[in-house]
């Protein structure tokens, strides 16, 4: 992205453009905080036309420049060289979504001729070895100056999105050649090879304009530079859902294992397991959300141009079904981790009432065992004429004493006893089976 100025001076789509642009984005592993960037707002740095009042009205939901760094051309190395294409400027760009995902994206512009088969090589040198390039003698992630550090070394995603702007004879060649040749040329920059079709799938061809793209390479030509800055932040925003869309299913499925494999030996240990399966799926959520969500419908630049290309795209990446399939996950386990809670809470009331009952029927024998004592206590202590204190309280004489104080209590354990035997072993249903559907009439005159 070329910083510029956001005045909307010009009103006109289409444009010309000398120099080829690439620009090459990387979703890359690890987080940033969005709230600790100084460089402003993607508004403010980067020119986007007349688009800049849609997106001043979503700045909450869009990605912050973390880090912009314009270095010589000559620091930058591919390895295998660089298929004799002549950066002219190079600009490194750490954008951050509110949610703290990065991409990151290197901004190139080239002098004199750039071949569709130059710059395709160029391309497949920055997809599959990027791990390799170089900014001068250290690997590129490592020599970016990042501040604030992040709280742990960045390392490349899965995903790479390369967006072309032809400058010059490439662009001509593109708008003015006939419609075979044109496909010839999309399909070797598009997928870094000649295939054998008529016409690449998602193009887009005004006259004046032209856009396709694959899965990992947009071609867009003959457009102004504030477009071309709002079809890169729309591949950002489907570059990072789908970074998102990846890592919330690799967490889904620990979380299922975390909660498969987890072993807890008290209620405690379990209510800390559910908490943090819970707060896990929460953030699952967030991702799904404000990761995904936000940025895979239109209306963070409500126009013809962004819309197709947003809705083309997410159709090649297959985010919209990854979503709902993601989302369904996250929801089944969610329903996994509450019918765990429930069970843990009705094993919980289980035994609080195996622990009632246990008490009353303590509570029940001890005041069993302590009645007769206590009338027993209560004859011994009266003055009465049966009483005689020259005589033990094991003395045959009392055994009418002792039987009435003890065989009421006796009978009643007995009767009780009985009563709950009885009780248990009672048959019947125990819910009362519903009524019956009655039949349905037959239709008048049969």
């Amino acid at each position: 992205m070329i910083p510029g100025t956001s005045s909307g001076t010009a009103v006109l789509d289409s444009g010309t453009r000398e120099l080829t642009r690439v620009l090459v984005l990387f979703s890359l592993t690890g987080s940033l905080d969005p709230d600790r960037s100084s460089l402003g707002s993607l508004v403010d740095r980067f020119d986007f036309g007349r688009f800049a009042l849609h997106l001043r009205s979503s700045e909450a939901v869009l990605p912050v420049p973390v880090s912009v760094e314009e270095v010589e051309p000559g620091e930058l190395r591919l390895p295998h060289a660089d298929r004799g294409l002549e950066p002219t400027s190079v600009e490194l760009a750490l954008l951050a979504t509110p949610r703290g995902d990065i991409t990151l994206a290197m901004d190139c512009g080239f002098a004199g001729p750039t071949p569709a088969a130059a710059l395709a090589e160029w391309l497949a040198a920055t997809c599959f070895d990027r791990e390799r390039i170089m900014l001068g003698d250290r690997p590129l992630l490592t020599a970016l100056g990042i501040r604030p550090v992040p709280s742990e070394p960045l390392a490349f995603g899965q995903n790479v999105h390369q967006l072309v702007f032809p400058g010059g004879e490439l662009r001509d060649e593109l708008l003015n050649s006939q419609a075979a040749q044109r496909s010839l040329m999309l399909n070797e920059i598009l997928y870094r090879g000649r295939m054998a079709t008529t016409e690449p799938p998602h193009l887009r061809d005004h006259g004046s304009t032209l856009s396709a793209h694959g899965r990992g390479v947009s071609v867009h030509a003959g457009w102004a530079e504030h477009v071309e800055n709002g079809l890169i932040l729309v591949a950002v925003g489907m570059i990072s859902a789908l970074a998102v869309l990846q890592r919330t299913r690799l967490a889904a499925f620990e979380t299922m294992r975390a909660n498969e494999q987890a072993s807890a030996s008290s209620p405690y240990e379990i209510r800390s397991l559910i908490s943090q399966l819970s707060a896990g799926v929460n953030e699952l959520q967030l991702d799904l959300a404000f990761g995904v969500e936000a940025y895979v419908d239109s209306l963070l630049i409500p126009e013809t141009v962004m819309e197709a290309f947003q809705s083309s795209l997410r159709d090649a990446l297959g985010i919209r079904d990854s979503l709902e399939n993601s989302a369904r996950m996250v929801e089944r386990l969610t329903s996994v981790i509450s019918a765990r809670s429930a069970a843990l809470d009705a094993e919980l009331s289980e035994r609080d009432d195996r622990r009632d009952r246990t008490v009353s029927v303590l509570v029940a024998i001890a005041t069993l065992i302590a009645l007769p004592p206590t009338l027993l206590l209560a004859f011994f202590g009266v003055n009465a004429t049966t009483v005689n204190d020259h005589r033990s309280i094991f003395d045959p004489r009392y055994l009418p004493a002792y039987l009435l104080a003890w065989v009421p209590f006796l009978v009643l354990a007995v009767i009780g006893y009985v009563r709950i035997i009885r009780t248990g072993r009672r048959s019947g249903p125990l819910l009362t089976p519903p009524a019956p559907i009655p039949a349905q009439r037959p239709p008048a005159g049969s």
